[in-house]
């Protein structure tokens, strides 16, 4: 008996305690409900930092929308980011607000008394470990403010006196150094044919057309034999170099790149598309024709994309290296950040609208010691994001496949190969493919 009284009280106090806490909640949300009041909304909005007499109509923010002091550190940082806010529409309009709390920016021109293209030293105070540089990235800080340079061998009238008429489906631009004639001479008798090539799939192709790029021959490597009156020989029997005088070294390719668009604009501006790449890949380029075609046709349906493209091996995500001891070397105190998109390797396609644009864009681009990465860097500020094409082999083929004749009828591009790879190449090729 006492035994069920006992539990018959706990029942009850448990009872009571729930009830208690019912009518706890219960009384504390009425007290909230009815001490709650709704702030006034006005009527315009109004952000945090916004003065006392401009409140009703617009707001001021507290800090900068944009950081103005992008890795401002770095040499080409420095120099580039007034020309890029020179040409932001948004910065542009209040200069004002722009140049608070900047540095000054360095003189993106040479000296007074220095020659238009001489050694320029005015930068090198703003390098503190300048004299440990490798000679070649010293080299180029020397002479990074020159981007004209006049042409010694010149071909006007490749695409037709003064680029008039249609122009080439494909001109290929390849760039190349003085010596490596044999090269040149295997790309001339293969894929680099100049003339009419009909397509890969049986497709009517089109005009091809292939120029070489070079600069002057590097002396401060060492001696060499005197190659000039060669080159001057080959230019008059093909009709197919361009050879600007600059030092032609690995650092300078970057002015291949500006120079040419410079030379297209104004001798091949109705070119279709163009094919840059060096002197040691093999391209298929009659499947080439075929692949241009089709987007030709997509465009002309309306189901392609931006006619602005380039295409090849795209790396994205891609930092400086900072070894030393590697060729592709950039010093931090000469470039900050990451590379933007790029087609890297040995070869890539762009339209020719495009090149007219990368002219354009490359006047408010300072020059860059890896061709490839100033390339990308152009395409970022036009907007275009290079497609990536698998086919595009610009790290060789796996090992294995690459001497298997079916391994190359799957790609566009091959890198690298030497003049007798590439007329093997050529001729395995040119045969009815077996079955694979």
């Amino acid at each position: 008996m006492a035994r069920s009284l006992g539990r018959l009280l706990c029942l009850c106090l448990m009872l009571c305690l729930m009830v208690g806490h019912l009518l706890i909640y219960v009384v504390v949300s009425i007290f909230v409900i009815i001490s709650y009041h709704p702030s006034e909304v006005p009527v315009h909005f109004v952000a945090p930092g916004a003065s006392s007499n401009s409140a009703e109509l617009a707001a001021h923010p507290l800090h900068p929308f944009w950081n103005l002091r992008l890795d401002s550190g770095a040499l080409w940082n420095h120099l580039q980011h007034p020309r890029d806010r020179l040409h932001n529409p948004i910065l542009r309009g209040n200069d004002s607000s722009v140049a608070k709390g900047l540095n000054p920016p360095v003189e993106a021109r040479p000296q007074d008394g220095v020659p238009a293209c001489g050694l320029d030293r005015s930068w090198v105070p703003h390098l503190p470990d300048f004299d440990s540089f490798p000679d070649q990235m010293r080299d180029f800080v020397l002479s990074m403010h020159c981007t004209e340079y006049p042409l010694m061998l010149n071909q006007p009238g490749l695409c037709g006196e003064g680029g008039a008429g249609e122009g080439p489906a494909l001109l290929i631009a390849v760039k190349s150094q003085t010596p490596n004639f044999e090269s040149r001479q295997a790309i001339r008798q293969t894929w680099g044919a100049s003339g009419w090539v009909k397509g890969e799939a049986g497709g009517p192709g089109g005009l091809v057309r292939t120029v070489f790029l070079l600069g002057r021959q590097d002396g401060s490597t060492g001696v060499h034999p005197e190659l000039g009156e060669l080159l001057e020989v080959e230019s008059r029997r093909h009709g197919d170099i361009l050879q600007w005088d600059f030092r032609d070294t690995f650092f300078n390719l970057t002015l291949k790149d500006v120079l040419f668009w410079r030379w297209f604009s104004a001798n091949c501006p109705r070119a279709r598309f163009v094919f840059k790449g060096d002197d040691d890949v093999f391209l298929r380029t009659r499947t080439l024709l075929d692949y241009l075609r089709q987007l030709e046709e997509e465009r002309l349906n309306g189901t392609g994309g931006a006619w602005d493209f380039v295409v090849g091996d795209v790396i994205s995500n891609a930092f400086p290296n900072r070894q030393p001891s590697d060729k592709y070397y950039i010093p931090e105190s000469f470039y900050k950040g990451s590379y933007p998109a790029y087609a890297g390797g040995g070869g890539v396609v762009y339209s020719g609208e495009l090149a007219l644009h990368l002219r354009e864009v490359s006047h408010r681009v300072l020059l860059f010691p890896i061709d490839d990465v100033y390339v990308g860097m152009c395409l970022h500020r036009l907007g275009i994001s290079p497609t990536h094409h698998p086919g595009f082999m610009t790290f060789d083929l796996p090992e294995e496949d690459r001497g298997k004749t079916c391994a190359y009828h799957s790609v566009l591009l091959v890198h690298k190969r030497t003049p007798k790879e590439v007329l093997r190449l050529w001729s395995e090729l040119q045969t009815p493919p077996p079955p694979c």
